[in-house]
């Protein structure tokens, strides 16, 4: 299969790099490298001006099925070669992608041309950021559980929502969550559910609270609401579930490549401590060969991501995507800290009275650290394993 790009894709790669090194200047130019996992909260501010300087160069929605909205559609391998350049020269992390690249596509398959309207032009102009309000304490990677529940009040026609959601990513930045909650009283696993849109701006009725991980940063929140107001339902009332699915379906893809292009960069960084060390004569032929393999398997998860990007309706790929991603980072992130030795250890939070915890960690430690959920989040190995056996081998479902 070739993997290389055309003449019109290197066109757009010149111009998309001079876009870039043009703007990223002043203010952007303090940020770069910045907003990566398990540092999202930096330069958060600078980062949502950033966003709207994506949205006035008309960069945002490349992937959308359709334009009008202000963004410029770009093919499969065009968004690849954007995202390689944005990548390169070290952009700062993105703050609208669950807006972009969830939502977004979402509402083109599902969604009104009303809302389609009225949302689509602001995710696009970088301006209104979004969250997804899915898991729960009790109903995490098995979403069919979920117990928030949504009354619609026949006065007005508005929906208020009462429950409780977790692991919600930007939460405290976003101006609206798009929310999974049971509608049918009584209902039970995939019935009666239906997929809101929640302003986040609801004093007293949405309230926003972080959770500190153990890297000591706070990029998940928990979300309360007490009587939330909703005006929007995505799909017919009921409905959730398949829309629900319909976007989780939606979540890998080119945006699959763009995570892989900064594990290239983490791994970059881990391969440059491992040659120090080595040039110093504490080389270690075991490290030597499972950082070759960790450079092997990046590249062909590449080429995976590559191949199955013009793929539909394979239910199976997402899954394999998320099982081959989530352990190769969480096996950097241990490679990272036993390259380092001892060294990896210490830190100035160790010794220095005062100094916040997430302050004194190196980026390796802060990997490390990080890497210890990625088996978990956006749906754990167990959930894309049964995926794979039950969707995609027919095999039995697991007893529940």
């Amino acid at each position: 299969m070739d993997f290389s790009f055309g003449a019109q894709d290197e066109e757009l790669r010149g111009r998309a790099r001079a876009w870039l090194s043009e703007h990223l200047v002043g203010p952007y130019a303090q940020v770069l490298g910045l907003g990566g996992p398990g540092s999202e909260h930096e330069g958060a501010g600078i980062r949502r001006a950033w966003e709207r300087e994506l949205g006035r160069g008309g960069w945002i929605g490349q992937g959308w099925e359709a334009d009008g909205w202000g963004n410029r559609r770009l093919s499969l391998t065009g968004q690849v070669v954007w995202a390689e350049e944005y990548a390169a020269l070290r952009a700062p992390g993105r703050v609208g992608h669950i807006g972009e690249n969830l939502l977004a596509p979402t509402l083109i398959a599902y969604g009104s041309p009303e809302q389609q309207d009225r949302f689509l032009p602001g995710i696009a102009r970088g301006e209104e950021l979004w969250c997804q309000g899915y898991s729960e304490p009790g109903a995490g990677s098995d979403l069919a559980g979920i117990r928030t529940a949504a009354v619609r009040d026949a006065a007005d026609g508005l929906y208020r929502v009462t429950g409780q959601k977790i692991w919600t990513s930007l939460a405290q930045d976003a101006d609206w969550c798009f929310v999974l909650a049971r509608t049918e009283p009584g209902s039970r696993r995939h019935r009666g559910l239906s997929f809101l849109l929640v302003r986040m701006d609801q004093p007293g009725r949405v309230e926003v609270r972080p959770i500190r991980q153990m890297s000591g940063t706070s990029e998940f929140n928990e979300v309360f609401f007490d009587g939330a107001v909703a005006a929007e339902v995505v799909g017919a009332e009921g409905d959730g579930w398949t829309v629900a699915m319909g976007l989780l379906a939606l979540e890998r893809g080119v945006s699959t490549l763009v995570q892989q292009i900064g594990f290239a960069a983490e791994l970059e960084r881990v391969l440059a401590s491992y040659a120090a060390r080595a040039a110093a004569g504490a080389g270690d032929p075991v490290l030597r060969e499972r950082l070759v393999r960790q450079w092997a398997e990046l590249r062909t998860m590449r080429w995976n991501a590559l191949r199955t990007l013009g793929t539909e309706g394979d239910p199976g790929a997402p899954s394999v995507a998320k099982l081959l991603w989530g352990g190769w980072h969480r096996r950097l992130g241990e490679l990272a800290v036993e390259v380092r030795g001892a060294a990896a250890t210490a830190g100035p939070a160790l010794w220095e009275p005062g100094l916040p915890y997430e302050l004194g960690l190196d980026e390796e430690q802060r990997l490390f650290l990080f890497t210890r959920a990625d088996t978990i989040y956006g749906g754990s190995d167990e959930i894309q394993r049964n995926i794979i056996a039950e969707r995609v081998l027919g095999l039995p479902k697991e007893p529940r």
